[in-house]
């Protein structure tokens, strides 16, 4: 499968390289990285250190600047360098056998790795794990009408959060994938600017600001839409006040392994920014030259570049998640990479009846891990593109719906260990203990989620307050022997229909259908859900 540009995307462009080969020229140091720990300032942001200090992940030699002169030796000797990985520490170039053994002459490289997989280049052995010795406070209540974003919000159980207050507000997110069209001028965006959630952006493909230009994809715009775009009574995203840097590392005409390394470039950028998580509805198992295809075999995790870039990013305490990809009813039915990776949550879709679609690709990775982790809509999922409401289907639209439900659960729980984050997340999704190798450990439930940790800490020792009935046609009661200042009434769009400081509420006139509470103690606030027959 390649690409999974929203419904399986094929390109036709074939590129030819003769005997020359995309590889990757490790460097052997950074011998200048003294200074970058005297002040890491001059490489990450503040709110990068801030992450790492929170989560207690400490500065490596992953995180020091690349070599420059290292580069400047290798443009010394007539090679062109566009693209680099300080994670990795080396530079991605295309080069014939001769080049290689002048490349591997150089004291300063290391070692040579090829992109393809049946190379025709003589290297030397590769060390792929060269870096492997490093390894409650509330907000006021936000109050949206969901419109047609309701549903798959509610599928996942991410109404509880918003309701508490967690819609993404403080919490950055890279979105990494093919351009970002009419972002920058579509009312369906306007919500953002004004609020000034759009950070930044570059595009590593043409080495540009040109991020919105309107001759680009348009699937990194509808993969924002589901998270952060907003249409007043239309549609909400399920992060709508979460802040975004916009990442172009994909070039939807081809399927070049190059894109491998725009991709680390582009993570490695969102590391600088302090992000909190990534998200990218991009996969690779097939490239235009076949030379570079990957094997189920191969989807083990690390053996891509991208997978092991993406692990990398987990490792320094960003939340990444991929999309599992939409090959589910071809002959290649595997998810790609960099969805194969441990570290990676990545996610697969469902209808709206909670049944797997039948284009997710299946797991799991080739080691045995089970992939997807979980899974949320991308069947008929609903998002926005320019200046209106946007529905289509796809893994890539699954993941940014459940990127946004991760947003929420930062905001709430921002020093929670990530690792514990992503396993928790499994043991509250729909099918846990059990799994399908299409739907992972089943939908995920942000609600569950958020209740199940307030309920084990030391916040929340017994049920305190309960409803009765549920369903109910006329009255309903509130049960707890705490005084309630105020109960607030939502219905199932998120619209505001009556507030009340009485333990019954008269719900006789109400239309049927779903309805939520937010309940107001002295010491507490509670909140229910409740069925109207």
């Amino acid at each position: 499968m390649r690409k999974f540009l929203l419904i399986c995307f094929i390109a036709g462009y074939t590129i030819s390289y003769a005997q020359s080969e995309l590889v990757f020229v490790y460097f052997k140091d950074k011998p200048n990285k003294a200074s970058f720990y005297a002040n890491p300032l001059s490489e990450l942001s503040q709110k990068s250190l801030n992450r790492r200090t929170t989560l207690g992940i400490p500065l490596n030699d992953q995180d020091a600047p690349i070599e420059q002169s290292y580069i400047q030796a290798l443009q010394n000797l007539g090679f062109t360098i566009t693209d680099y990985s300080k994670w990795l520490n080396g530079v991605a170039l295309t080069v014939n056998q001769a080049q290689v053994n002048i490349i591997k002459s150089q004291t300063f490289v290391q070692s040579v790795e090829s992109f393809a997989k049946n190379s025709s280049l003589s290297l030397k052995s590769q060390n792929t794990n060269k870096w492997s010795d490093y390894e409650l406070i509330q907000k006021n209540l936000t109050v949206f009408n969901y419109g047609s974003g309701s549903d798959q919000i509610d599928q996942i159980n991410l109404r509880t959060l918003h309701l508490a207050g967690f819609t993404g507000t403080g919490v950055t997110v890279a979105v990494i994938d093919t351009g970002f069209p009419t972002v920058n001028s579509g009312s369906a965006f306007s919500r953002l600017w004004t609020q000034n959630q759009i950070k930044g952006g570059y595009d590593f493909v043409t080495k540009s600001n040109d991020i919105y230009n309107t001759s680009l994809n348009i699937h990194g715009t509808v993969v924002l839409g589901a998270m952060g775009g907003y249409l007043a009574n239309t549609f909400v995203g399920s992060a709508p006040d979460a802040d975004f840097y916009l990442y172009r590392s994909e070039n939807a005409d081809v399927e070049i392994p190059e894109e491998e390394i725009y991709w680390i470039e582009a993570a490695e950028e969102a590391d600088r920014k302090g992000v909190d998580i990534i998200t990218t509805s991009l996969g690779y198992n097939v490239f235009d030259d076949s030379k570079y295809n990957y094997s189920y075999a191969q989807m083990n995790g690390s053996t891509s570049f991208i997978a092991r870039g993406s692990e990398i990013a987990v490792n320094k305490g960003i939340f990444v998640l991929v999309a599992a990809g939409n090959s589910g009813e071809n002959p290649w039915h595997y998810i790609t990479t960099p969805a194969d990776n441990a570290k990676v949550f990545s996610i697969g879709a469902v209808d709206s009846a909670g049944n797997s679609s039948v284009f997710s690709s299946f797991g799991p990775n080739s080691s045995g891990i089970i992939k997807p982790d979980a899974s949320a809509r991308g069947t008929n999922t609903n998002t926005v593109n320019n200046n209106s409401l946007f529905t289509s289907s796809g893994t890539s639209l699954a993941t940014p719906v459940a990127a946004g439900g991760v947003a929420c659960l930062i905001q709430a729980f921002p020093t929670m260990n990530r690792d514990l984050m992503r396993t928790k997340l499994r043991q509250t999704a729909s099918l846990y203990p059990s799994h399908t190798n299409q739907m992972g450990y089943g939908i995920l439930n942000f609600g569950n989620f958020y209740n199940s940790t307030l309920n084990a800490s030391e916040l929340v020792k017994e049920k305190e307050l309960t409803i009765f009935p549920n369903p109910v046609k006329n009255i309903l009661n509130i049960v707890t022997e705490a005084d309630i200042i105020s109960t607030e009434v939502y219905d199932n769009l998120g619209r505001f229909i009556v507030k009340s400081s009485q333990k019954s509420i008269k719900v006789e006139d109400f239309a049927k259908g779903t309805y939520y509470l937010k309940i107001q103690t002295k010491n507490k606030v509670y909140y229910e859900k409740f069925l109207k027959d």
